[in-house]
């Protein structure tokens, strides 16, 4: 499932409280009611406050943060108590008061929680919330006393690997529980109770250690002590912690969103009475001046026989995707928009105008309920021939490429590179090249698509940013790991994109033995020891559907040359099509550098391989990695 990550689409208990705040709850107490929670952690924990600050503008991000950290709290009581959530509404309003308390003592503003926690009562528990789980007592009656959380989420999660198996585990048990309970409408609360679960008890270092919360809470933490002390490990943790912050953060909150918007659509569904108000006022704002047909709901709807589960045909960090027919017989691909900090995808491609680009048809605008808010959707013309990811990768072929259609297909998307780092003013980043992005229309032409990740670029300079996006795999060091995003970002991808297509083997391949590997450490051992030809796909080796050796040998070398670790070795996307035109001489494939601890050879035989250095601390200063 393609994952095209945001960062900091929805943060995880802002998605859960948000969808939860519905649920029924407890009449409160007739005694004055205390906190059952210890929060003194607030004020200890190295969580980042930036978005909190009195000059931030942005409320969202601040209330994303701080939901995170109040989650701190609940599984600490979990662990503690061995109860799920708050047991009355009094309780919940005492714990936001004293949670207000260590903000204050932070100087962070004073209305801190009436903004974000407007309702004390999403946060209580009871017996029809999720499978009537309220204690550890019921979880292990329903579930036994050891599920696939408790293995997958018990090491330490700032391995990437690790807290994707983590997340993996969270979804299983989620599913089990909302089965259990019967109730769909309640996905989302059985969720919210096995991540609560994996904080508090799966995870043996607890959620207030930085390697559970980044992973499982998607708490972003920050490098800047806290003013009280923490512990020594703990301190070590974060400063590790920061580096992956950003990365850990986009896996599980893109993963959020999504199963976010499907409790939602759920809810949506069984309430057709506020969908047919929500219909009526339907493409009530204006799709961007550009000659964009403006689709009205019930059309889209009826396209895609209300967005039925049979017609999605994509998903990702930032929007899902279904097949549609439109009354004159049109195909079209209809994106949902989901909710994110990454809005105006409409705006920046409806001026875009290039060959290998999917252009958009038109859009529509809608108001949803209180809850929702309004519904964003995008309307394409529909690719027949899938993704490049449907055609090239071991069980998900429709039929073996061919090496003049692989050719193709990698001119056509370094041409839709070249137009959008050059062809228009000012350039845009596409930030998010992978096959399942790279879309083929009924001739096999590529078509760059999914612009949701893209950013206008300042002057053509190179751009410092805290909110990494991408999906890994495909994100180039620098940009994963220190944030600094230029044109040579989306050359990385696209080498790796190359890579793909000539080899069939994907980009981060987690079935080796020795860890993950990525291709780019793989393919760069394969052509520095003269075993080029072991690295194209048996479609292209068999000399049933190859090539000329020397010509597919280069198109390597150039996708190897793109995927440098260090931006200054990098060819431009312009110098890289040039390359594989023939047109300019391609130079040798450089050195990579050593990972830190290794002193000796790093790469094995064949394709066991220890580690790969795009993912490593590097020998080399981060100053040599940006140049």
């Amino acid at each position: 499932m393609p994952t095209a990550p945001s960062p900091f689409l929805l943060a995880l208990f802002f998605a859960i409280a948000a969808a939860a705040s519905t649920t029924p709850s407890p009449a409160p107490s007739p005694a004055p009611a205390s906190c059952p929670m210890n929060l003194i952690y607030v004020t200890r924990f190295p969580w980042d406050r930036s978005s909190c600050l009195p000059n931030s503008s942005n409320q969202t991000d601040c209330c994303q943060t701080l939901l995170s950290v109040f989650g701190i709290g609940l599984a600490r009581r979990l662990h503690d108590t061995s109860y799920f959530r708050l047991p009355t509404v009094a309780a919940s309003a005492a714990c936001l008061s004293i949670f207000q308390s260590q903000l204050s003592a932070l100087s962070l503003p004073s209305d801190l929680v009436p903004r974000c926690f407007p309702s004390p009562k999403r946060f209580v528990i009871s017996p029809e919330f999720c499978a009537g789980v309220q204690s550890l007592r019921d979880w292990t009656t329903r579930l036994g006393n050891s599920t696939a959380l408790d293995s997958a989420c018990a090491p330490d999660l700032l391995d990437l690997t690790r807290c994707s198996s983590c997340l993996s585990a969270g979804f299983q048990i989620s599913s089990r529980l909302t089965s259990l309970d019967g109730n769909t409408s309640h996905a989302t609360n059985c969720f919210y109770l096995t991540v609560v679960y994996a904080a508090g008890i799966a995870n043996r270092f607890g959620p207030e250690d930085p390697r559970d919360s980044v992973c499982i809470l998607g708490l972003n933490v920050s490098s800047t002590p806290s003013p009280s002390p923490t512990s020594s490990s703990s301190s070590r943790a974060a400063v590790y912690a920061s580096s992956a912050a950003a990365a850990a953060f986009l896996l599980i909150s893109a993963a959020l969103g999504l199963f976010l918007w499907h409790s939602r659509r759920q809810k949506r569904i069984n309430s057709s009475s506020s969908t047919a108000a929500a219909a009526s006022s339907s493409c009530s704002h204006p799709c961007p001046n550009t000659g964009a047909i403006w689709y009205d709901i019930r059309d889209l709807e009826k396209a895609t026989d209300f967005f039925s589960q049979r017609n999605l045909i994509g998903r990702g960090g930032f929007g899902v995707v279904y097949r549609g027919i439109l009354p004159d017989g049109t195909a079209v691909a209809v994106k949902h928009v989901l909710e994110s900090d990454f809005h105006g995808e409409e705006e920046i491609i409806s001026n875009l105008r290039h060959r290998n680009l999917v252009p958009l048809r038109g859009c529509c605008i809608t108001d949803g309920d209180a809850d929702e808010g309004r519904h964003r959707f995008l309307v394409y013309d529909f690719m027949p021939n899938g993704s490049l990811d449907d055609h090239i990768f071991p069980g998900r072929k429709l039929r073996r490429l061919t090496w003049p259609e692989r050719k193709s297909i990698i001119l056509d998307v370094a041409k839709a590179l070249a137009y959008l780092h050059y062809g228009i003013k000012p350039a845009i980043y596409h930030r998010d090249i992978k096959a399942t992005n790279i879309l083929l229309d009924g001739e096999m032409r590529a078509r760059v698509a999914d612009f949701g990740l893209a950013r206008q670029s300042r002057e053509g300079q190179s751009q410092l940013t805290t909110r990494v996006a991408g999906t890994h795999g495909y994100l180039a060091p620098e940009y994963a790991l220190y944030g600094q995003l230029t044109e040579k970002s989306d050359v990385y991808s696209f080498g790796v994109v190359m890579l793909e297509t000539m080899s069939g083997r994907r980009a981060l391949d987690m079935s080796s033995p020795c860890g993950f590997v990525l291709i780019t450490d793989w393919a760069w051992t394969m052509v520095n020891s003269g075993r080029a030809e072991e690295l194209l796909d048996d479609a292209l080796a068999s000399g049933e559907g190859g090539g000329p050796k020397a010509i597919m040998e280069r198109f390597v070398i150039v996708g190897i040359l793109c995927a440098n670790v260090m931006v200054a070795l990098r060819p431009t996307i312009e110098e890289a099509l040039k390359m594989l035109e023939g047109d300019i001489e391609v130079p040798p494939i450089p050195e990579r550098p050593l990972p830190l601890g290794h002193g000796g050879a790093v790469y094995g035989e064949g394709s066991n391989f220890i580690t790969s250095p795009s993912l490593s601390a590097f020998i080399l200063n981060p100053g040599d990695i940006l140049r």
